[in-house]
């Protein structure tokens, strides 16, 4: 499994790739292997302001239903209009296809209470 040095990581197995005040999240190759097949996700936030940790969305694999949480306080722009019809690409390429949203960070602060892909590593015993 790969956890890319650029990218920040939540405890509950997000990523985040910051550009600007612009971010891109997903969830890790850890939290992708350990759900199984994915076969739907489904985010309904977009345009609406949330805060660090709240519930974006949710990804449903074969035999769970599994919360999304938002790494830091912001305003989901878009949604990866690709996982609609091919869920499966979070399975084949969480940090590039895979990705699930795109949102405006309100607080960059936020960024630094998280994880590096060492600690990352570190959290799920890799």
């Amino acid at each position: 499994m790969e956890y890319p040095s650029n990218l920040r990581y939540t405890k509950d197995h997000e990523w985040i790739k910051t550009e600007g005040n612009i971010a891109t999240v997903g969830i890790t190759d850890f939290a992708q292997h350990e759900l199984g097949d994915i076969v739907f996700v489904d985010i309904d936030t977009k345009g609406k302001p949330l805060s660090a940790n709240d519930i974006f969305g949710t990804v449903e694999a074969v035999k769970t239903v599994s919360d999304l949480y938002l790494p830091v306080s912001g305003t989901i722009i878009e949604v990866n209009a690709l996982l609609e019809g091919s869920p499966e690409s979070v399975n084949q390429d969480p940090y590039g296809n895979g990705w699930m949203i795109k949102m405006e960070i309100d607080n960059p602060a936020e960024l630094d209470s998280l994880l590096d892909a060492a600690a990352y590593t570190q959290l799920i015993g890799a």
